[in-house]
């Protein structure tokens, strides 16, 4: 995947519905992160300038939202802050083989691919 894919409408209505996204996007690669944000967000700022520009041989595939964009920002934001449980903006979910294996806020590019590192990367 060269860039990160945006979530649709139909994405978050699954998530709020079943309590994670679609099993499409869990498992669209080995490595899957799903990062929640609102644009206002500083932090998202200097995120957005390279996790939506990774390289395809990052051997990762990510997706976003920027929720307060979207006609669904307050149904998503309630679903983020109690169902995963997260206040903070920019969110980010890791899954491996389809399966959440980490959590984080605001991390570096460095951090967020050493998520994902393994011996035969």
């Amino acid at each position: 995947m060269a860039t990160a894919v945006k979530l649709t409408r139909e994405d978050i209505d699954f998530a709020i519905r079943t309590g994670d996204f679609p099993s499409e996007i869990l498992s669209s690669a080995e490595n899957v992160a799903v990062v929640m944000t609102q644009g206002w967000c500083p932090q998202w700022t200097q995120m957005a300038k390279w996790i939506l520009d990774l390289e395809p041989d990052m051997r990762v595939n990510v997706f976003y939202t920027v929720y307060d964009e979207e006609s669904f920002y307050v149904p998503f934001m309630n679903f983020k802050e109690t169902v995963f449980g997260n206040y903070q903006i920019p969110y980010v979910r890791y899954y491996r083989g389809g399966k959440l294996v980490k959590e984080s806020n605001y991390i570096s590019q460095s951090l967020f691919l050493s998520v994902f590192a393994t011996k035969d990367n």
